[in-house]
């Protein structure tokens, strides 16, 4: 997997310098790895408000370790969700797909890993039905058989991120390549992947009529083709955001018109539902606050990938 290089710290900036990284799947494993993302604020002053991180609603699953510190989730009153401290939970995490935005709060200092898989691949991989599992967080062990337990602890036992990330990738390689469909992505965007779907759907032999193609898109991903479109056309909005912004100023309603959304009214409900910000405040916290550094990191890699 490829690490992208960090996101360098200009002088005066107004957050601080903790570690975030990124590495992007090679090739063979687009279509089934998201991306691994670390945090670690170890050794850094943070005030209780910076060690907020914010999240937008996402198709993908995760599996988290949390190799120091702990966590919160916290609902959209900033109130910790039940269930969520680090204690019932454990250290590593299973979470399924979220349609809404995440806000999560580590109390002290930590150090963290998540692998962002794709909803139908787990499946593939797996047996797990994502449907059941929209919104929900559960320890590793109520949630996977030995061998992925397995890789879970291992990747809590090695030395640093890199064997990590190493690890993580020798184990997809093989097992994705047995089990993956014959047609999948291969492209990074959301886009290319729900585009994908929709022809798997449609040319499945167990039957094509509108209401089984919904039904096996929901069984593939726990979500509808609209609701993956949608945040397909978000993802795509952002990123030329972040190429907009690297020009110059943003013309929302240009944003708007190029990524099929009726007006600029449209783009800012929408935005909201993914993100919880409406697109200009969301801009400007990316900007100036700590807790937005993975909409940061994942500007900063797409960035990179375009390069």
């Amino acid at each position: 997997m490829k690490r992208i290089e960090p996101l360098p710290r200009e002088p005066g900036a107004p957050f601080s310098g903790a570690r975030a990284d990124i590495w992007l799947p090679p090739v063979a494993l687009a279509s089934c790895i998201r991306a691994v993302m670390s945090r670690d604020t170890r050794g850094v002053e943070l005030a209780s408000e910076e060690r907020c991180n914010y999240f937008p609603a996402s198709p993908t699953c995760a599996i988290n370790w949390y190799f120091e510190g702990n966590f919160e989730l916290l609902d959209s009153d900033r109130q910790v969700q039940a269930d969520s401290r680090n204690g019932p939970l454990g250290r590593m995490t299973f979470s399924g797909p979220f349609v809404r935005p995440v806000i999560v709060r580590n109390p002290g200092p930590m150090h963290a890993m998540v692998l962002l898989i794709m909803p139908d691949a787990l499946q593939q991989l797996t047996g797990i039905d994502p449907s059941g599992w929209v919104n929900k967080v559960a320890p590793v062990d109520e949630v996977f058989d030995a061998d992925w337990l397995g890789l879970c602890r291992s990747i809590d036992e090695a030395i640093d991120d890199a064997h990590r990330v190493a690890l993580i990738e020798s184990f997809l390689r093989p097992r994705w390549r047995a089990a993956r469909p014959q047609a999948t992505f291969t492209g990074r965007l959301l886009n290319d992947w729900s585009r994908s779907l929709a022809l798997r759907a449609a040319t499945s032999g167990l039957g094509r009529s509108q209401r089984q193609f919904e039904r096996r898109i929901k069984q593939w991903t726990g979500q509808t083709l609209r609701e993956l479109r949608g945040r397909g056309r978000s993802e795509q909005a952002f990123f030329d955001v972040v190429t907009a912004l690297k020009d110059g100023d943003v013309n929302w309603s240009e944003v708007a018109s190029n990524n099929g959304y009726a007006d600029q009214s449209h783009l800012c409900r929408q935005t909201r539902r993914v993100t919880g910000f409406a697109p200009e405040e969301l801009r400007r916290r990316i900007a100036t606050e700590e807790g937005f550094w993975a909409y940061r990191l994942w500007g900063h890699s797409e960035r990179l990938a375009e390069d």
